[in-house]
């Protein structure tokens, strides 16, 4: 019954990570701490990936006081590096990796890319906007009860403000890394990102 056992499990999985060898050369984890990560998101996701719909609603129970969908669509396509709408268990290890025991430059880059909507390099006002509201929409009123609804704006206003150093309506990775590297406020909200992972 172990082979039949084992042959249901092939079907039934349509990707096998890497080996946890290799993972755990190219991430900040054990081969234990992966082992007992691999055990929870197969239990997730039996299929071995994870499309968008599957993300949204794994991350709407952790916010059940707002709504998520927003902010897990734009975390999915950061994690989603191959763009092509699954995250495989390699993804979501290399992102928690980072996110969880990057250093400081590494995980700023990595909250550059989750802003950089378009991934063209830069982030405009309406992409770090949208990801603000995403935020504040997830956190829900519970949270923020004394917020009014230009507050994301304002919020986005003061921001961009202090990371457009040549003020020509772009940050680049540089400016963003700078700017927050110098601003204990940036840091602290970044800090927050960090939580709602």
């Amino acid at each position: 019954s172990d082979k039949i056992e084992d042959e249901l499990e092939m079907t039934t999985v349509c990707h096998r990570p890497e080996g946890l060898e290799q993972l755990e050369a190219q991430t900040n984890f054990t081969k234990r701490e992966l082992q007992v990560l691999y055990r929870g998101f197969k239990n997730e996701c039996p299929s071995g990936v994870v499309n968008e719909e599957t993300f949204k609603q794994i991350y709407a129970q952790f916010f059940p006081h707002g709504d998520a969908s927003m902010y897990a669509h734009y975390l999915f396509n950061a994690f989603d590096t191959a763009q092509n709408g699954s995250v495989k268990f390699e993804d979501f290890v290399m992102a928690l990796s980072i996110l969880l025991r990057g250093t400081v430059h590494e995980k700023l880059r990595w909250t550059f890319n989750l802003y950089d909507i378009n991934k063209d390099g830069y982030i405009n006002k309406e992409e770090m906007t949208d990801i603000v509201k995403a935020i504040y929409d997830m956190m829900g009123k519970y949270t923020y009860p004394v917020l009014k609804e230009d507050a994301p704006r304002q919020h986005v206003e003061v921001f961009f403000q202090k990371m457009d150093k040549n003020k020509d309506g772009v940050v680049t990775l540089d400016e963003f890394i700078e700017s927050c590297q110098e601003d204990d406020n940036i840091m602290r909200s970044l800090q927050l990102f960090e939580n709602v992972m």
